[in-house]
């Protein structure tokens, strides 16, 4: 044997001696611990066991993330039936039922060995091949519950909603890893959510689908509607920002702006840059600081902001940002750079997040400023200015704000508080001694614990801002630093009052606005499985209302009926004696003041209307002429009012314009035989008014009644006095009928009954090649 197919045998006889060493397959069953046979019940008691036992945020074994993943990925198997059944057939959950997946996996483990695997043909659907880039951005629910709706209120997110075999997930990863890249760098949060994984997480942010994009700001969730590119997501980004987040500043308002410090109790930021609009960092850095900085954004390229950028010195070819604080003729600190980066600017306002002697207005804020006393090492002292508003107190203010620009620290703070707007806080430390009262006094405190238990000293006198009080002041803190039992007395001081909080009906009409804007953007924009309660309820009371207005319509026609008839009404009971049976019963059906709708079939509806109405439509058509157009409507609209529905359209064809059309039709109906003494005299053609086609544009066939004949059994049925005792129950006088018009009339005879066989099938139908164009 030539050693060349001696070579090619042996390897075929190892190939399944290859595939059997080949290394196991995902099993689901052995992952849960459970046999082929378990119920549903046992499966999921063994996922929720094994999910509490392997949960990243309670496992702290390193492959405690992997085990759960695996975990959730076999109860997702075997928890639906139909991919429990593909694995249990076929080694697989999919839907691949084609061919052998034993097969496919053993010339998958052959081809494995060599350089010929799945990621030669570049299919990225195994979550083991895939882009690792979203991995740092998953997100679980216990994660996105605890840290990232808090930090919602920082920072926007944009989270991602994808599974595996997601191919629109595909398509769109190479926008959104650039974009996430981008927005992250911004100071934007980024979330991608596993929805085979976290079904629990992407039921919670309501994504019934993938791949979804969604929008968290202030824990409120924004849906992502337009197309998947950059400029969208950025824009969309944007748009989840409030739109006063920066003020745009010019020569006319700088000032305006600055001298709010007092008002706001926050420093104010000015940011110089030649884009003509604010660029989506500052946007974002305003959003995260807006509770401690107010932001103004000047465009140097602006006419009228010259003089801004005068005074203050400006290079307009370099971004600069500005923090003004107590003193708006001259910036407390500058930054500039070419590029503003975002640590740069978190640096810059970090150090700059509070007034030089600011306010307490809150108890947050107290908290911030003065925090409490971590260790002996970590002791961090308040100095409190208790004064007053007026101008009785502006000047030992002014005192204590020079002494604190000369004496800030990083263990000393200075601050004013308002007595009168915190009495209890006043009270707590002074005692209510009666030489501080009208007068400002300070005092030296430290925060012992968040129960309001502090250490203090007040200084003796009361501050007035002489050199006295500055050298006296300056002595007691030099002390401090090498004797911290100087602040020998101790108190426990109730909370802050809120002072900047809204009153309780602007807080009310503020919540109200949000839930109205919320409940109108989900009514357009969220998922509409959340919305079905609601609509469901509303078309209720919709359907209850719209149904009691039509009883109340029909008792009130049943009362006209009831009612003794008049003369005229008496004649037209006894002439409608002499009709039918079943005329009777369909008049008495009709409502007096309800019709049937009836376009006229033009070549402008002609396609929508006919060629390509939907499958199971019919449209009934009316042939008529302009002198016959009135009265043969009335009488059709009457015959065929009980058969109005949804699968039944009504048209009329007007005979003087498009009689070729409905000669070419007629051609096709082997018993449209003229019609006697009945041609025109002028023209010598047929009279077809009356007539009336029911056409099935899908299947392309059609079904005539010829009208009824005055000498035909019941020709009085229908007439004129019988319409107008219908039409005009209530009216008095003669009637407009004349015997031409009840002649006319008398054509669409019996067409009730042509209806009813319409509906049932029995009527014989006419096809035609195809439709005729409608000139």
């Amino acid at each position: 044997m030539e050693p060349g197919r001696a070579g090619c045998l042996l390897l075929l006889l190892l190939l399944p001696a290859l595939a059997a060493a080949a290394p196991g397959e995902f099993d689901p069953y052995r992952v849960l611990g459970v046999g082929r046979s378990s119920s549903q019940a046992d499966i999921k008691k063994a996922y929720k066991r094994l999910a509490r036992e392997w949960h990243p945020d309670k496992n702290k074994d390193p492959g405690a993330e992997d085990k759960f993943i695996q975990i959730s990925k076999a109860y997702e198997i075997l928890s639906n039936e139909e991919k429990r059944a593909n694995f249990d057939r076929y080694g697989d959950a999919g839907e691949s039922q084609g061919f052998s997946q034993q097969q496919h996996r053993q010339f998958h483990r052959f081809h494995d060995g060599f350089y010929f695997d799945e990621s030669f043909f570049h299919f990225p659907f195994n979550s083991e091949r895939r882009d690792t880039s979203d991995e740092k951005y998953l997100l679980h629910f216990s994660h996105y519950i605890n840290e990232i709706v808090p930090d919602s209120f920082r920072k926007p997110y944009l989270i991602k909603i994808t599974s595996d075999w997601c191919f629109s997930c595909i398509h769109i990863e190479p926008v959104w890893k650039e974009v996430a890249q981008e927005l992250e760098a911004l100071g934007a949060g980024i979330g991608v959510v596993h929805a085979g994984y976290e079904r629990r997480l992407a039921h919670h942010l309501g994504a019934h689908s993938t791949p979804t994009l969604l929008g968290l700001i202030n824990g409120k969730i924004t849906f992502f509607h337009n197309a998947v590119v950059r400029e969208n997501l950025r824009q969309f980004v944007e748009n989840l920002l409030p739109g006063n987040l920066v003020e745009k500043i010019t020569d006319k308002n700088y000032i305006h702006f600055l001298s709010h410090w007092r008002k706001d109790n926050k420093p104010h930021v000015l940011l110089f840059d030649h884009m003509p609009v604010v660029p989506l960092l500052y946007k974002l850095t305003a959003f995260a600081y807006r509770d401690y900085l107010s932001f103004g954004y000047v465009y140097v390229g602006l006419r009228g902001t010259e003089e801004l950028s005068s005074q203050y010195n400006i290079n307009v070819y370099t971004p600069t940002m500005m923090i003004f604080k107590e003193h708006i003729d001259r910036p407390a600190d500058v930054v500039q750079a070419r590029e503003m980066k975002k640590q740069l600017i978190d640096d810059f306002l970090s150090q700059n997040k509070f007034l030089m002697v600011a306010r307490l207005t809150s108890q947050r804020l107290f908290q911030e400023l003065c925090p409490v006393k971590k260790s002996h090492r970590q002791r961090k002292h308040c100095v409190v200015l208790l004064t007053e508003e007026g101008e009785k107190f502006a000047e030992a203010y002014e005192a204590f704000l020079t002494f604190a620009v000369a004496n800030t620290k990083d263990t000393l703070r200075f601050v004013h508080i308002y007595s009168d707007r915190q009495p209890e806080f006043a009270d707590a430390l002074l005692m209510d001694e009666e030489k501080y009262r009208g007068r400002s006094a300070v005092v030296i405190l430290e925060r012992r614990n968040n129960a309001g238990k502090i250490a203090y000293k007040v200084l003796e006198e009361a501050w007035q801002g002489s050199k006295e009080d500055n050298f006296i002041l300056l002595d007691l803190l030099d002390q401090l630093r090498t004797d911290p039992g100087l602040l020998s007395s101790e108190t426990v001081v109730a909370d802050l009052n809120d002072e900047l909080a809204p009153m309780f009906l602007i807080r009310w009409f503020y919540s109200t606005v949000d839930y109205i804007s919320d409940w109108w953007d989900s009514l357009f924009h969220s998922n509409w499985r959340e919305m079905m309660p609601l609509l469901s309820l509303l078309f209720s009371a919709l359907f209850i209302l719209f149904g009691t207005v039509i009883v109340q319509a029909f008792s009130d026609s049943s009362d006209t009926r009831d009612a003794p008839p008049s003369g005229k009404e008496e004649t037209a009971a006894k002439t409608e004696k002499n009709d039918a049976s079943f005329s009777k019963e369909s008049n008495s059906r009709i409502p007096k003041k309800s019709f049937v709708e009836v376009t006229e079939l033009t070549d402008i509806n002609y396609t929508s209307n006919l060629v390509r109405l939907r499958p199971g439509h019919m449209n009934v058509v009316l042939i008529l002429s302009n002198s016959t157009k009135t009265p043969l409507l009335q009488k059709f609209a009457l015959e065929v009012y009980m058969f109005t529905g949804s699968s039944l359209h009504f048209s009329f064809l007007s005979l003087d314009k498009h009689r070729e059309w409905l000669e070419y039709l007629l051609e096709f109906a082997q018993d449209a035989a003229p019609i006697p003494n009945q041609y025109d005299k002028h023209f010598l053609e047929r009279d077809y008014t009356g007539y009336v086609l029911a056409l099935n544009g899908h299947k392309k066939y059609f079904c005539l009644f010829k009208p009824h004949r005055s000498g035909d059994e019941g020709g009085t049925l229908g007439s004129c006095e019988d319409y107008d005792a219908l039409q005009h129950a209530e009216a008095r006088g003669k009637s407009s009928c004349s015997p031409g018009s009840r002649s006319i009339k008398n054509k669409l005879h019996k067409l009730s009954f042509w209806m009813e066989r319409l509906l049932e099938g029995s009527l014989q139908r006419f096809y035609i090649p195809s439709w005729p164009a409608l000139d």
